[in-house]
């Protein structure tokens, strides 16, 4: 029977998610204008002309920089929205043992990652939990905005452009690059590894996200995460209804993402990939909004459209194969670190 399976590590098939996830949700409210559905990145409340942006998202597969990485990638989803992230409510899980400069180091980072976004923690909760072997961080970000500004992922059109900011694989470049460190540096130039440690300072979407709304012609958003820009391309064209078809060779993959990945033989395309920010945007407004980002220092590349038939959801590979998107993708970080 299907329910004795066990799940591996990383999402649930989404297939899991809407059969047994979504059909536990309390009672219905008017009030919540988006809500828990594929791809969809924050919650969206009603509050007459203004709305809030809700999310929350945990940190377990990381121990370095993991209060910075956590308070980013929870900020992330909410600018995802179109929507200023504005209030962080913060739980830490400690494993048993944890230094108190630990937990002090983890709290540095949050306090960096608030002041860098803008962000104040109204609360939370902190507790050593039996059980754990590394420390997990769960943040909850609210946003508040104008209800005529906020964007769905699902909103996408037939014959919108796809515009990735920055690149494939960033959070997981940085995580691997501290990681396994040492088993990278016997297989690339250990300046490589270096480098890669440093482009956790590139995990924020919230510049871009903001700036690509005000330039206009915004249908959607979607902020990469676990399961890399493939995932991420896959979940807004199953959000819109829509299919898709992209290129890797049009995606941005950075020196030392493409080396580690070589040298770890895993795939960039489905490496999470906190850090980049997928845009759909009607076809005339492309060109502009990647000259707007670039302005700002945000590096992007049109990589794609949306198409009518959602039965073609496609990437096509620089080796002339191609990756179907209709499949369920492998997050390629847990398979070359073992997490435990």
């Amino acid at each position: 029977m299907v329910f004795c399976l066990r799940l591996n590590i990383g999402k649930p098939p989404l297939s899991i998610v809407k059969d047994i996830v979504y059909r536990y949700l309390g009672v219905k409210d008017c009030r919540v204008l988006v809500g828990p559905s594929i791809g969809e990145d924050a919650a969206i409340i009603d509050l007459g002309d203004r709305v809030l942006a809700v999310h929350s998202d945990p940190i377990t597969g990381a121990v370095k920089h993991i209060g910075w990485l956590a308070v980013n990638i929870a900020a992330n989803d909410v600018a995802s929205r179109g929507i200023s992230p504005r209030w962080l409510s913060l739980t830490l899980l400690l494993p048993e043992g944890c230094l108190i400069s630990d937990l002090e180091d983890i709290m540095r980072d949050i306090d960096r990652a608030c002041k860098y976004i803008g962000l104040t923690v109204i609360g939370g909760h902190t507790e050593v939990t039996l059980g754990l072997s590394r420390p997990v961080v769960i943040c909850s970000v609210i946003g508040e905005g104008l209800r005529k500004n906020f964007v769905k992922t699902g909103n996408g059109k037939p014959g919108d452009k796809l515009i990735l900011t920055k690149g494939c694989g960033i959070e997981g470049t940085a995580i691997l690059s501290y990681e396994l460190e040492d088993r990278l540096k016997a297989l690339v130039d250990p300046d490589i590894v270096e480098n890669g440690k440093k482009f956790f300072n590139y995990i924020s979407v919230v510049k871009e996200a903001l700036r690509a709304v005000d330039s206009g012609g915004v249908t959607a958003m979607h902020d990469v995460t676990e399961g890399g820009v493939a995932t991420c391309i896959q979940e807004m064209a199953l959000a819109s209804n829509l299919g898709v078809v992209a290129y890797e060779d049009k995606m941005i993959v950075k020196h030392e993402t493409a080396e580690i990945c070589r040298a770890l033989k895993i795939d960039p395309l489905m490496l999470i990939g906190s850090g980049a920010l997928l845009i759909a945007v009607k076809r005339n407004y492309a060109e502009s909004i990647v000259e707007n980002l670039m302005n700002e220092g945000v590096e992007s590349s049109i990589i794609g459209e949306l198409i009518e038939n959602p039965s073609i959801r496609i990437v096509r590979r620089a080796s002339g194969e191609t990756l179907n998107l209709n499949n369920q993708l492998e997050e390629q970080l847990y398979k070359v670190v073992e997490f435990t």
